[in-house]
């Protein structure tokens, strides 16, 4: 499929992935920062391009490939983060806004199964952003292996910073929320590195959001037991996979502080910034779902609403 008319592909079947009434609150893109110690320069921009151009067109037509680092010359995670702002560029010109970040394997408990043992981060977009309670059925025809990942999910009303200690960061915090993340791998039988992740936007497929909880009112109780509540995650009624917030980096909050240091770090990416949506990591093992299955997660020793997600 040629690249220019996948983009034509992202724009007719994105707004049919399901039946609801999207989000409306765009983040405020933030600039590129040019003070930063630049990356290694490893590969051509030729390259970088070629692999972006492989990526988005798998990652919108529901193609597999083979991993990056399995090429010759493989694939480092610098570079991967080269191919980073390319990616972002092919989905805008198809019409694409970015709404925010989603964090990956920050749950520490599944880097063996992946062998992926740092967290990555991709983007979200507006047409893979969906709420719940405005969501009848999830088509999964467009995801390659789909897997279900329950994470709590935070609107930033101001920029976070690395720096800053639990009470800062929380004050950029306007509300938190359970949520479901999609995740696919275009890399066939989820195997791939870390920087194969990357370069695939983290593996990023949709992102589901529960009800809403404004954070400042119950800041304290918040910070209390966002890294230590419990959460079941269920298939037809039956228990499949039981998680721990701790496992997120030691809690979400932990979680979104690392990944305002990446970007701190990074001089082609920009930082977080007022009006983005992060989704903090997985709190269970990613699932496998098919189409007629309705899974639910129910979250105990949090104020947070349990969720349920059909899929066709």
């Amino acid at each position: 499929m040629a690249l220019a008319n996948s983009v034509v592909l992202w724009q007719g079947e994105a707004a049919g992935r399901a039946r609801h009434r999207p989000e409306e609150k765009p983040a405020r893109a933030a600039s590129v920062r040019s003070k930063l110690p630049q990356m290694d320069q490893n590969k051509s921009d030729k390259t970088r391009e070629s692999i972006a151009d492989d990526a988005f067109v798998a990652l919108v037509g529901s193609r597999q490939i083979s991993p990056f680092s399995s090429k010759p010359g493989g694939l480092s995670v610098d570079d991967a983060y080269r191919v980073t702002p390319r990616i972002r560029r092919l989905y805008e010109a198809g019409g694409a806004r970015v709404m925010g970040r989603k964090i990956g394997f920050t749950n520490r408990t599944i880097w063996p199964e992946y062998g992926v043992y740092a967290p990555i981060w991709g983007y979200v977009f507006d047409r893979s952003l969906h709420a719940l309670t405005a969501l009848d059925t999830l088509p999964l025809g467009s995801f390659s292996e789909p897997r279900i990942e329950p994470e709590i999910v935070f609107g930033l009303s101001a920029a976070p910073s690395a720096w800053m200690d639990e009470t800062a960061l929380s004050s950029c915090i306007e509300w938190v929320a359970l949520g479901f993340e999609i995740v696919q791998s275009i890399f066939p039988g989820w195997k791939f590195s870390a920087a194969d992740t990357i370069a695939a936007n983290g593996l990023h497929g949709a992102l589901l959001i529960g009800p809403r909880h404004p954070f400042a009112p119950r800041a304290t109780e918040w910070q209390r037991t966002l890294p230590a509540f419990q959460i079941d995650l269920n298939c037809g009624g039956r228990l499949i996979d039981r998680g721990h917030a701790d496992n997120v980096l030691g809690g979400p909050l932990s979680a979104l502080r690392h990944l305002a240091g990446l970007l701190a770090n990074d001089p082609l990416n920009p930082p977080l910034a007022a009006g983005e949506i992060i989704s903090t990591g997985t709190l269970t093992r990613a699932m496998p779902v098919a189409a007629g299955e309705v899974w639910s997660a129910a979250p105990a020793g949090i104020a947070l609403d349990e969720i349920r997600v059909r899929f066709g």
